[in-house]
């Protein structure tokens, strides 16, 4: 097939060898099939800000810091060159995420660097050598949803302790292969103590993943992991080898009804958000 216009300097380069075909084709990036050498691998082509759509990106970005001064001050004045500075920290975030979490054990693709807005990835495939399908794609078993739903929340949890929060999974970003599910997408993956809203994303995510699983095994449906998770978290008492319940009991104090209004109206924008996903999907 033709070759893209991103990817041909990675063919110049001798990073990739062919093109192969097309993957899929999301709101933030577009993925292809390449082969680099004997192995087969992806590239996945961020797209440029003003053709994303990723909503609400400042709140992904808070936390986050520049090592380099001048880089910081551009990026907070919007800038033309901090504009493209905050391009290529949304874009190299993903690969510095893959990386950390890896390391920390958890399920995601092998990163092998990102060059000019490209990330050279592993290609996730079943037993067969095609392609893994995503979860949204699959129909389990009761007995697989609780084995497959013990295996997200213990990567959630190892990526928490590793600092991050996913912060937008959902059974979207989740591919299942022959050892159960792999975790991907992480350019919006947010630092869990710099970020205000990361306890919220935490149990957005874990929430989603909880709802998907429980249209299989409704007894998780009533489980608190991430209020358990985020709770030993705050306490510095989690670890990847901490044992969760999934159970939590409420603290009886006043709440912040002003937090608790704001969190309403996240959640049903989010719920909004999903669903769109649910929609295009299906169009899909």
């Amino acid at each position: 097939m033709k070759i893209p216009k991103r990817i041909q300097p990675l063919v110049d380069e001798g990073l990739v060898d062919e093109v192969i075909r097309p993957l899929m084709s999301g709101k933030e990036a577009e993925v292809y099939v390449v082969r680099c050498g004997s192995d087969i691998r992806c590239a996945k082509i961020y797209k440029e800000a003003e053709k994303r759509s990723f909503k609400q990106a400042v709140q992904y970005r808070e936390g986050r810091k520049s090592r380099n001064s001048r880089r910081a001050r551009a990026m907070e004045k919007g800038s033309k060159f901090g504009r493209n500075e905050q391009e290529q920290a949304w874009q190299n975030a993903e690969v510095d995420a893959l990386f950390r979490l890896a390391y920390a054990g958890v399920r995601v693709p092998q990163p092998y660097g990102c060059f000019d807005g490209v990330l050279l990835m592993e290609l996730i495939t079943d037993d067969h050598g095609f392609v893994a399908p995503r979860l949204n794609d699959v129909t389990l078993t009761e007995e697989q949803a609780l084995v497959d739903h013990q295996s997200v929340i213990k990567d959630v949890q190892r990526m928490l302790c590793a600092g991050l929060v996913h912060g937008d999974l959902s059974e979207f970003n989740v591919l299942l292969d022959s050892k159960g599910p792999v975790i991907i997408d992480l350019p919006q993956a947010v630092d869990a103590a710099a970020n205000n809203n990361a306890k919220r994303m935490l149990e957005r995510d874990v929430n989603n993943m909880t709802s998907y699983y429980g249209q299989y095994a409704p007894e998780l449906l009533n489980s608190k992991y991430a209020k358990e998770m985020w709770a030993l978290f705050e306490s510095g008492k989690l670890s990847p080898d901490s044992e969760l319940t999934g159970q939590f009991k409420e603290s009886q104090k006043a709440a912040d009804v002003d937090s608790v209004l704001a969190e309403i109206e996240a959640a049903f924008d989010e719920e909004q958000e999903r669903k769109e996903r649910i929609r295009e999907a299906a169009e899909g």
